[in-house]
This record gives C-alpha cells, sequence and structure tokens, in this order.
C-alpha cells in the first residue's frame, strides 16, 4: 500500500468513527425536546423545540452549505415548510426544509452565505460543524405547495430549497415548469438535480452566460387555474408579480421584508402595562423605540420572519409587514421589527 493510499484509507476510517460515534448519541438520547415557548408578554404558547445533532455539514455550491440536522422521531413537514434555526449567538434564522419529507429522522436545510450580512449566515457557515448541538423550532410553512392543474416554478439561487420538495412532489402527478436562475452555474444549489429533472420542463439561466430569464415568454400562454410559485431575490418576484396573468394564483416566500405602499410615517406607541408613550421616527422601528424604554424587550431576526418581538396590539390599526403571522394573528397583534401603525398611534400591551 502506497503512503497516499494508506493515508486515504486513515482519513476514510476516521470519518466512519465520527459518524459511528454520532449515530451512537443519537440513539442513546430522545434528542431532547425542550419546553415550549411562551411569548413574552401575553404569556401564550409557541412552538415546542427540539436540540438536535448536526451529522452533516457540506458544500453544495459557491457560498452555500447544507445542513443535515438528525433526531428521533421528528415532526412531519410538507413542501414549503421552513424551520427556525436558533444560532450559537441566539440569533434566530429560517431555512427552508429541502430534503425528503418522509425521513423522520433528520431534516436538511441550505443557507447561503451573505458577506454584508448581519452574521447569521456566517454562523451557520463557520460555527454549526458537523458534530455540534442546535436548537430548532417548527417545522412550520407559510408557503404550501396547493392542489392545482398545473404548476410554473420561477427560481432565483437559494429559492430553490424550499421549491426542490415541491418538484418531488408533482414529478408524474401534474404538469409543471420550472425556470431556475442564477448569478452563475456554480452558484446554483443542487443544479445537478435539477438536471436530471424532465428537460422539456426546466429551463436552468446562468446570468453570467444567458441574461435574465424570459418571463413575458413565460407567462404568455399560461393555462387558467395554473399555481405559480416563486422564491428569490426581491427583484425578482416583483418581476413575476407585475406579469403573472389573470387566472392564475401566485405564491411567493421572501428572504426579506415586504415594502409597504403605506410609507414610513411617524407615530405614537402607548405601553400600556408600562404608562409610558414611545414616538416611532419615520426612519426607526416600534422595536427600536420600545427597546430604548424597555431594553429586555426581546427580539431575534428583525426581518419579521421569527415571531420573537410578537406583541399584543389593544388599539390602533396596523400596517403588517412581517412573513410569519396568520390572519387570525394580525388581528390583535404585530411583530413590532417591521410592523408600523397605520395611523398616528397604537396601544401595545407591554
Amino acid at each position: 500500500m502506497t503512503p497516499r493510499l494508506r493515508t486515504v484509507v486513515a482519513v476514510a476510517g476516521a470519518a466512519l468513527v465520527v459518524r459511528r460515534a454520532l449515530r451512537r448519541r443519537i440513539g442513546a438520547s430522545p434528542l431532547w425536546p425542550l419546553p415550549a415557548l411562551e411569548e413574552p408578554i401575553s404569556g401564550r404558547p409557541r412552538t415546542r423545540a427540539l436540540r438536535l445533532l448536526v451529522t452533516g455539514h457540506e458544500r453544495v455550491a459557491d457560498g452555500v452549505v447544507q445542513l443535515r440536522l438528525e433526531g428521533r422521531e421528528l415532526p412531519r413537514w410538507e413542501p414549503g415548510a421552513h424551520l427556525d434555526l436558533v444560532l450559537p449567538s441566539g440569533l434566530v434564522r429560517q431555512y427552508s426544509l429541502c430534503g425528503d419529507p418522509e425521513d423522520t429522522s433528520s431534516y436538511t436545510v441550505a443557507t447561503r452565505l451573505v458577506e454584508d450580512g448581519r452574521g447569521g449566515s456566517r454562523e451557520v457557515h463557520e460555527q454549526v460543524v458537523e458534530g455540534s448541538e442546535i436548537e430548532v423550532r417548527g417545522p412550520r410553512n407559510r408557503f404550501p405547495l396547493v392542489d392545482a392543474p398545473s404548476y410554473v416554478f420561477v427560481v432565483g439561487g437559494i429559492g430553490i430549497t424550499p421549491v426542490l420538495p415541491m418538484l418531488r412532489a408533482v414529478q408524474g402527478h401534474a404538469d409543471w415548469r420550472l425556470v431556475y436562475g442564477g448569478r452563475s452555474r456554480a452558484s446554483m444549489p443542487f443544479l445537478e438535480e435539477i438536471e436530471k429533472l424532465d428537460p422539456e420542463r426546466v429551463t436552468v439561466v446562468a446570468e453570467d452566460e444567458d441574461g435574465l430569464p424570459d418571463l413575458g415568454a413565460l407567462f404568455a400562454e399560461l393555462p387558467r387555474d395554473t399555481a405559480v410559485y416563486c422564491c428569490g431575490p426581491e427583484g425578482l418576484m416583483a418581476a413575476v408579480e407585475a406579469r403573472v396573468p389573470d387566472g392564475a394564483t401566485l405564491h411567493l416566500e421572501r428572504f426579506a421584508p415586504r415594502t409597504s405602499s403605506e410609507g414610513n410615517g411617524a407615530f405614537e406607541v402607548e405601553l400600556r402595562r408600562s404608562g409610558r408613550t414611545v414616538t416611532v421616527a419615520a426612519d426607526s422601528t416600534v422595536l427600536a423605540a420600545v427597546r430604548a424604554e424597555l431594553p429586555g424587550t426581546l427580539y431575534s431576526c428583525e426581518q419579521g420572519f421569527c415571531g420573537t418581538c410578537q406583541q399584543r396590539v389593544l388599539e390602533g390599526e396596523i400596517d403588517h409587514r412581517d412573513e410569519l403571522l396568520t390572519d387570525a394573528e394580525r388581528d390583535d397583534s404585530m411583530l413590532i421589527c417591521v410592523s408600523r401603525a397605520r395611523g398616528e398611534r397604537i396601544v401595545l400591551d407591554m
């Protein structure tokens, strides 16, 4: 055996030992269901949390890593669902599940490194390593796959993650088309699997080779009742929104807070329990104004995804800008990191 071959065998053996150790840890523990969380003010129960073991950390495209998180008898999920990951720093970030919904022993998510972001994706890339443990909440599904006679999926970059399980689900069961765009082929995760699908239904558009997708042609003769799913950069979603014809239904998954036609005017927030009133400037948020008076107010994502800052609204109209609350929840609560008042004043149960 050559020295090089001995080295390869030794590395492979070490990796096998690590994986066997991880399996033993999973088998020896219930993988640690944590108590249901409570909303800071009202005491209403939130999603139960799990602590899972990271058994895979794999690069699947330039700047994109895939995590495999293992446990036992994990809650089932359907295409479009996501997990909340509680990162080592305490930040909460949301990532779409992109594995097999029938697998109750593991979850798979993927994330792109955002160089100029606020640090969450860098934590995933550098600190959530194989062998570590991580707390997750969910799954939750705000982007469900509806029944439809035909589907069109328009995806940009990392936006492929929630759509990938949808493609597997509709294969052989419905008419569908996919347009998958990205900056370059090397930057597009799961491209190899995508290109193994029906080539007549899949269009891959790498911007450095082909420019931008021709959305006008895509929607020129769209059958009625087509379900259009779009996930990716805000510019792509805005372009799709502008072109989807009447008769089709549009479903969007955003990775950034939604914009509002209401604008950002100043308004007052009464904190009823605290007996205080704060002013929210046009260039500030309710969260920032409240934390100036109540610094212990909980928050995490500051983008309207995680729900940590949800507060009950006692009076006033709400300009909802989150991607989390149900219609029922929006009747009397808001996420104060992104949502605002429609009028000059709003009253919170704080």
